[in-house]
């Protein structure tokens, strides 16, 4: 499983989120103790959503001060980010902020999408070829399947199974756009976004027969 798999895989637990975003809006690092008061959850349950976050380099363990003798209390912090982690948290809060907005949301994305491939070098071949060389590069392992382009991987997985309408609306403009400037309209595309765990399938079709299918 990848880095980005496993962490959406421990952030699907809505108790493990919540001991998560209860670190990261506390304004001293709090214990394992004030968190369950605060959580209305049993000590032994933070300490294990604690333990996962930790693995996860989500949180990390300080020391707190007692002014007494004897082993000082563990308290908890949100980890420092590393450019990976903010990149991540910035995806996030953009995905969030456009999917308040509706369907206005969906088609900036879109069109977020399509300017997203205008800055790509250009691929060679046909649409087909085009899209997956750009969706190999990006870190999407395409395998190409006929009319279908099959998306293994997903460089954004967090941010996308929480808002498909967003992150996946930009991949979908992404490859219309790509389609458009090796082929012109006589191809539509389709995304279906996660048909199974960790699998979206792009449907590329002549046009007019995707609406047949």
């Amino acid at each position: 499983m990848t880095d980005d798999a496993s962490t959406s895989a421990a952030l699907a637990s809505p108790a493990r989120r919540r001991v998560l975003d209860a670190v990261r809006g506390a304004t001293e690092p709090p214990t394992a103790q004030q968190l369950a008061g605060e959580l209305d959850l049993h000590v032994t349950t933070v300490r294990f959503h604690l333990d996962q976050l930790e693995q996860l380099h989500l949180v990390e363990r300080t020391a707190g001060r007692t002014g007494r003798r004897g082993r000082p209390s563990v308290h908890y912090r949100a980890a420092t980010l590393g450019p990976d982690a903010a990149r991540d948290q910035m995806i996030q809060a953009l995905a969030e902020a456009l999917a308040a907005s509706g369907a206005a949301g969906r088609r900036e994305s879109t069109a977020a999408g399509r300017r997203w491939a205008d800055a790509l070098p250009l691929p060679d071949g046909g649409a087909h070829v085009a899209v997956a060389e750009a969706f190999e590069r990006l870190g999407f392992d395409p395998q190409v399947s006929g009319d279908q382009i099959r998306l293994r991987a997903c460089p954004f997985r967090d941010a996308a199974s929480r808002h498909p309408e967003v992150v996946c609306q930009v991949h979908s403009g992404l490859a219309e756009r790509i389609v458009e400037q090796v082929a012109g309209d006589a191809v539509d595309v389709r995304l279906a976004p996660f048909v199974e765990p960790g699998l979206c399938i792009l449907t590329l079709a002549p046009k007019g027969g995707l609406h047949a299918a």
